[in-house]
Parts: structure tokens; sequence; C-alpha cells
């Protein structure tokens, strides 16, 4: 579960982190009132500096128009306008864009230097690790190709998690010095913390700021001024108050509802829909339609125990993508036998209605009866074909896909 960059910047003010102060409105309206409080928290006069940023789920917002530097409240209205008035378009957003309902107004610092501080899971390991660079304020992505020697890593004890001496020693070799030191370390550690506290799948800090010396600070100040926390779905049931920052507006709607039915649905850009049961024989399917010359619409897992709702409810979901034009079901009797599944497909082919091809493939348990099953309902199914195998359910899905393409 991914949450905006205010809920990640509350969090870590919660944790001890010291994070410029800001407000978050979904109006036009009260973008000169956001910004008067924002410069006011701050301690700045008039003309002070505050960004406005786009709550959304996708980066690329600065490229996109979508972070602005204001320094005064008509242009944080003007800004306010714009973005909450146009879609945001970024690498991440895909074609279609994203709606942005809700902006950060936070006020502005000065920054002197840039740096990326994030904790996640190294699989390799098994265990957590810290990973930072010198080099923040841009995609990390990018860096680690462009320059993967600046990325600095540090595994976590298990049971110890991260210990001062290591965010540290992290510090020295990101090149903090005098104050700074100590300052990001205890920004590091928090920033463990909250990760484990949270049961977050990522805790991502970019950029960590370093202010230009002043008079309260000689050494600068370490600032979190942006934040991404992804959180384990598994653990939700155990983080109420995490699942309360969900925003189903952020979500694809298919896959909130899939969810609500105990579905494991995932939309993707292809015309050929699948109906699996089991995640790595869906992942199979969906290789096997890519070599046959097609492309899935979608990843869908109904589980090892499909009932006959979980099916009816799987093909209603991926109906509702315009861009599907064929579904392949493929089902693996195991716990449930081919010929409940088979009738399950049948009846709830025929309660949502077929007007493109369908094509099941069983095996499994009494696949004889399930087969049987599928050949009586030809009649009254008349776009659905059978296959003997996953190598010939997606050759002749995709030839079924092009054939009514051509049509």
């Amino acid at each position: 579960m991914k949450i905006h960059e205010y809920q990640a910047r509350q969090l870590l003010a919660d944790a001890g982190v010291p994070v410029p102060p800001g407000a978050v409105i979904d109006s036009i309206e009260h973008a000169a009132g956001a910004y008067k409080r924002a410069v006011a928290d701050a301690g700045l006069g008039d003309g002070g500096l505050v960004v406005v940023k786009a709550q959304v789920h996708a980066g690329g917002r600065g490229k996109a128009g979508f972070v602005k530097l204001v320094r005064s409240a008509a242009e944080a209205t003007d800004a306010a306008r714009f973005m909450l008035t146009n879609k945001m378009f970024s690498v991440q957003t895909g074609p279609q864009g994203l709606e942005v309902k809700k902006l950060l107004i936070a006020a502005g610092v000065e920054i002197a230097k840039e740096y990326y501080v994030a904790i996640t899971t190294d699989r390799a390991t098994r265990r957590n690790v810290l990973i930072a660079s010198a080099e923040g304020g841009v995609e990390i992505e990018e860096v680690a190709k462009r320059n993967p020697g600046a990325i600095l890593k540090t595994l976590l004890h298990p049971h110890l998690g991260l210990q001062p001496y290591q965010a540290r020693l992290m510090a020295f070799r990101l090149g903090f010095k005098g104050a700074q030191v100590n300052q990001a370390a205890k920004i590091m550690l928090a920033l463990a913390r909250v990760y484990v506290e949270k049961d977050c799948a990522l805790a991502e800090i970019n950029p960590l700021i370093v202010t230009p010396p002043s008079a309260a600070h000689p050494d600068g100040q370490v600032l979190a001024i942006d934040a991404k926390f992804n959180f384990d779905d598994n653990a939700l049931f155990r983080q109420k108050a995490v699942a309360e920052m969900f925003d189903p507006t952020e979500e694809n709607p298919s896959e909130i509802r899939a969810t609500r039915s105990g579905l494991s649905y995932i939309a993707l850009e292809g015309n050929i829909g699948c109906l699996v049961n089991g995640a790595g024989l869906a992942m199979s399917t969906m290789d096997i339609i890519k070599h046959c010359g097609g492309q899935p619409a979608n990843f869908l897992d109904v589980g090892g125990g499909a009932t006959e709702e979980a099916v009816t409810e799987g093909f209603r979901i991926i109906l509702s993508d315009s861009a599907v034009q064929g579904v392949l079901v493929n089902i693996f009797g195991g716990i449930m036998r081919c010929d409940v599944i088979a009738q399950a497909v049948v009846n709830a082919a025929k309660e949502v209605g077929f007007k493109v091809p369908l094509v099941v493939r069983l095996e499994g348990t009494n696949v004889e009866e399930g087969r049987a099953i599928l050949a009586a309902a030809r009649s009254a199914i008349p776009t659905m074909q059978t296959a003997d195998d996953i190598g010939d359910a997606a050759r002749k899905i995709t030839a079924a896909v092009k054939a009514s393409r051509a049509a």
C-alpha cells in the first residue's frame, strides 16, 4: 500500500525527524490561506518561499510542472488552480495521466546539498538494508545506472536493527560534517525504526537536505523535505492507523474491487484477459500468451479454492476493461475439482454474457467430467473454445483475438 507525501512527512515528524511545516488542501480557495500559514509557521516574512506539490502516487512531478515554488498567496492560488484543473502526465502516470485532488503547501527551504536515504529489504540476504547516496533529489534508479558506486548500503541486524555506529558511519561516508553527522544519524535511526514499527516495504527520504550555514545552525540543518512510504499489505490487519491512510481514488477501481472480493488482480496494458487459479500459474499463463504473440490485459488469481462467486466476479472485472478483446481461463483443479470449476465457468459466462472470444483450459482432478460440462455448454456460449494444454489455449486465444480484430 502506498501513501501520499504529506502522510509520509507526518509519519517522519511523529518519529522526531525535522520536516518543514505545511498543510494539505483540496480546493483552489484554500491555497492563499495555506500559504500564509506555511510562512507564519516557518517564521518567514512576506514573500517567503513556499512549495506547492501535487499529491499523487506517481513520480516525475517536478518535470511535469506539478511542483512549483511560490512567494505570495496569489502565486500559490495560481499554482493550485493549474494543478487542480489539469491532469498530470509523467513517465510513471502513463498516457492517461492522473487527476490531482490534493496539494501539499509547505514552507520552502534553501538547499546547500541533497542526499538520498532509504530502508528496504534485501531479498538476497533476507535482511533489511540502509541505502544512501550523496546524489539525492533525483530518481535513485537513474543514479544506480549512471554511477553504481554512488549507492552505499549497510545491512541491518535482524533483531537489533540499525545501530547508532552504523548510522554515524554512513553519515561520514556520505560527506556530512560537524553537527550534520549526528543530525543525519538520528534521522536514519528514526527512519529505520518507523520501517519496522509500521511494517513498511519501503521507507524513503529523497531528498534529505542540508541548509546553508546560519546563526542558529552554523553547520547547516539536516531536513527531510520529501518522503515515500510503501507498506506490506499482509500486515495491514495490525496497522489500523496506516490502513486508514489508504486513498482509493489513487488506485485502479478494478484492483480495489478485486481485493474486496478476495481476488488478486493487477491491470496491464494488453487485450487478452486472464483468469487463473494460483499466482505461479497466472505468471506462466501471461508469459505463454506473450510467447504466442498476444498481450495479457491483467494478472488475475482467483485462488486455489476458486468458487463460482469468485469466478463470476473475476469475469465481471475482466470484462469491465474496454481494452479486453478475449479471455483465457486456465484452471488447475487441485483442491477444487475441475467439474466444479467447469460448472462455475459455464454459469458465470451465462450470467455475465460473453461477446468476446473465450478459451478455457482445465487440468487436474475430475478433468474429464469438467471437459464434458464445457462441451455441453458450447451452444449456450458460442464464443467459447476449449484447449488441451496451456500452449494450445494461448495459441487459440491469440488467434481468436486477431481474427475478431480483422473481422
